[in-house]
Protein backbone atom coordinates (compact mmCIF):
# COMPACT_ATOMS: atom_id res chain seq x y z
CA UNK A 1 0.00 0.00 0.00
CA UNK A 2 1.08 3.57 -0.59
CA UNK A 3 -0.06 5.96 2.15
CA UNK A 4 -1.22 9.57 1.69
CA UNK A 5 2.41 10.76 1.72
CA UNK A 6 3.44 8.25 -0.96
CA UNK A 7 5.31 6.03 1.50
CA UNK A 8 5.18 2.28 0.78
CA UNK A 9 3.59 0.30 3.64
CA UNK A 10 3.72 -3.47 4.09
CA UNK A 11 0.56 -5.59 4.26
CA UNK A 12 -0.39 -6.01 7.93
CA UNK A 13 1.38 -2.82 9.04
CA UNK A 14 -0.21 -0.21 11.31
CA UNK A 15 0.77 3.39 11.97
CA UNK A 16 -0.45 6.72 13.36
CA UNK A 17 -0.40 9.77 11.11
CA UNK A 18 0.73 13.28 12.09
CA UNK A 19 -2.92 14.33 12.23
CA UNK A 20 -3.79 11.58 14.75
CA UNK A 21 -5.36 8.95 12.49
CA UNK A 22 -4.68 5.26 13.09
CA UNK A 23 -4.14 3.47 9.78
CA UNK A 24 -3.54 -0.07 8.62
CA UNK A 25 -2.62 -1.69 5.33
CA UNK A 26 -4.16 -4.92 4.04
CA UNK A 27 -4.65 -6.53 0.65
CA UNK A 28 -7.97 -4.65 0.52
CA UNK A 29 -6.15 -1.29 0.80
CA UNK A 30 -5.55 1.29 3.51
CA UNK A 31 -8.06 2.02 6.26
CA UNK A 32 -7.78 4.97 8.61
CA UNK A 33 -9.86 6.31 11.46
CA UNK A 34 -9.38 8.95 14.13
CA UNK A 35 -7.47 7.82 17.19
CA UNK A 36 -9.28 10.24 19.50
CA UNK A 37 -12.75 11.09 20.76
CA UNK A 38 -14.30 14.56 20.43
CA UNK A 39 -16.23 16.27 23.24
CA UNK A 40 -19.77 17.20 22.18
CA UNK A 41 -21.86 17.72 25.31
CA UNK A 42 -20.41 20.43 27.55
CA UNK A 43 -21.13 24.06 28.44
CA UNK A 44 -19.91 25.80 25.27
CA UNK A 45 -20.62 29.29 26.63
CA UNK A 46 -18.33 28.81 29.62
CA UNK A 47 -15.88 26.25 28.25
CA UNK A 48 -13.80 25.43 25.18
CA UNK A 49 -12.17 22.28 23.86
CA UNK A 50 -8.45 22.31 23.12
CA UNK A 51 -6.79 19.61 21.00
CA UNK A 52 -3.31 18.40 21.97
CA UNK A 53 -1.58 17.02 18.86
CA UNK A 54 1.18 15.38 20.93
CA UNK A 55 -1.26 13.21 22.90
CA UNK A 56 -4.00 13.11 20.22
CA UNK A 57 -6.63 14.07 22.78
CA UNK A 58 -8.99 16.90 23.72
CA UNK A 59 -9.16 18.74 27.01
CA UNK A 60 -12.20 20.84 27.88
CA UNK A 61 -11.40 23.85 30.05
CA UNK A 62 -12.98 27.09 31.18
CA UNK A 63 -12.46 29.87 28.64
CA UNK A 64 -11.37 32.32 31.35
CA UNK A 65 -9.15 29.87 33.26
CA UNK A 66 -7.50 27.03 31.34
CA UNK A 67 -6.35 25.44 34.61
CA UNK A 68 -9.98 24.49 35.39
CA UNK A 69 -11.43 21.52 33.53
CA UNK A 70 -15.09 21.38 32.58
CA UNK A 71 -17.34 18.33 32.82
CA UNK A 72 -18.08 16.61 29.51
CA UNK A 73 -21.25 14.56 29.34
CA UNK A 74 -20.77 12.99 25.90
CA UNK A 75 -17.91 12.17 23.50
CA UNK A 76 -17.93 10.90 19.92
CA UNK A 77 -15.21 9.22 17.93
Amino acid sequence: CFDMEGKLREFGSKWRTDDCNDCSCSRDGIRCCTSYVTPVDYDEEKCESIFNKETCSYKVVEKDDHSKECPVHSWVG
